[in-house]
């Protein structure tokens, strides 16, 4: 397994690019200082005049004591997106380099690998949806700058071995992505337990789905120092408005209210799960460690067309690859999954 070689693994542009700075930039202890006269502001407070800290950095003391990392491994982005975006934007260069994509996965891989003119190599999970080594390992090649992990998988929701997913950097040289964004309800260990053994790792998470806070837009990003520092570069200089650092960290305050939250959307995927497996329309209800269930059903368009006339809105994801005829359902409220569970077993007539 080789270290980690920026020089090798950041485009050459980025490498030459001095960051924009502001001045606030150059106070650890941003809200000591008292008067702001850097940034034209309207000097009027109304709560919202000041330009935000652009290196959120009461937030990621928060974070970095919650997740047990260092607070300069942490890139916080508008959304798990613009993460995402950064990555591609710092490592790969346009109309040369190439990711490789595991199908069935997150769309917007795929999406902005070609808004920024990246080539994509796609690799299928096998059809029980876990990773296939073998083929990975064959179709890698010297342009291949990133792998896409998506654990646990989304649309198929289960988690993939951590021990596998460590196993690539035994024969690839770049990056490897493990997007996190439904780890917190999946008993596998995560990515951050191993970030500081694999410097070419890095684990994306959100405040979207556990947390509850998928209006604020706050994606999360953990890495080696290094790597971070050269999102940093890119990054837009006050991507993280004031509003959405004091409401996540406010959230993260309140930690057991989430794994509260957390444990009974669990214990309702296990419910629902063995619900939908006594439905007549339902052919299979595939394995979950994230918050939705991906079920295999007779027809999914005359279903999915039947919830929605009942005002229920799920995800029908028969498009994807090895997700023919295919619902994703995401788990609701006890409340919610009950109304549900009744209107499908009036569809089973």
């Amino acid at each position: 397994m080789k270290g980690l070689d920026l020089k090798k693994l950041v485009r050459p542009l980025v490498l030459k690019i001095a960051p924009y700075r502001s001045a606030r930039d150059d106070f650890e202890d941003f809200e000591a200082q008292n008067i702001f006269l850097d940034a034209n502001e309207n000097p009027f407070e109304n709560g919202y005049n000041r330009y935000p800290d652009p290196q959120q950095r009461k937030l990621k003391r928060k974070l970095a004591e919650i997740k047990s990392v260092n607070a300069d491994q942490i890139l916080l982005g508008n959304g798990s997106d613009e993460v995402l975006d950064l990555i591609f934007r710092a490592f790969c260069e346009p109309s040369q380099d190439e990711v490789m994509l595991l199908p069935p996965t997150y769309g917007m891989y795929e999406v902005l690998a070609k808004l920024n003119d990246i080539s994509i190599q796609e690799v299928s999970l096998n059809e029980e949806f876990q990773l296939d080594i073998k083929a990975i390992k064959a179709r890698v090649s010297t342009k291949t700058k990133i792998i896409f992990v998506c654990s646990p998988n989304n649309p198929s929701g289960n988690a993939l071995p951590l021990k596998e997913i460590e196993s690539l950097f035994d024969f690839f040289d770049g990056l490897v992505v493990l997007d996190e964004a439904y780890v917190d309800f999946s008993e596998q260990e995560g990515g951050l337990s191993v970030l500081n053994k694999f410097p070419r790792l890095i684990v994306c998470q959100t405040l979207s789905k556990a947390y509850g806070l998928a209006g604020i837009r706050l994606g999360m990003c953990f890495a080696n120092a290094a790597i971070i520092s050269v999102l940093n570069t890119i990054k837009p200089p006050y991507n993280i408005n004031v509003l959405t650092q004091s409401v996540a960290f406010d959230g993260l305050e309140d930690t057991p209210a989430i794994e509260q939250q957390i444990q009974l959307i669990v214990s309702e995927r296990i419910r629902m799960a063995t619900a939908f497996s006594t439905l007549k329309f339902v052919i299979k209800v595939f394995k979950s460690d994230a918050n939705f269930l991906l079920i295999k059903v007779d027809d999914a368009n005359k279903r999915y067309d039947a919830l929605v006339k009942q005002g229920v809105v799920v995800r029908n994801r028969s498009m994807l690859h090895n997700c023919e005829s295919t619902l994703r359902i995401t788990i609701g409220t006890p409340e919610e999954n009950n109304k549900l569970m009744s209107i499908c077993k009036n569809l089973d007539q």
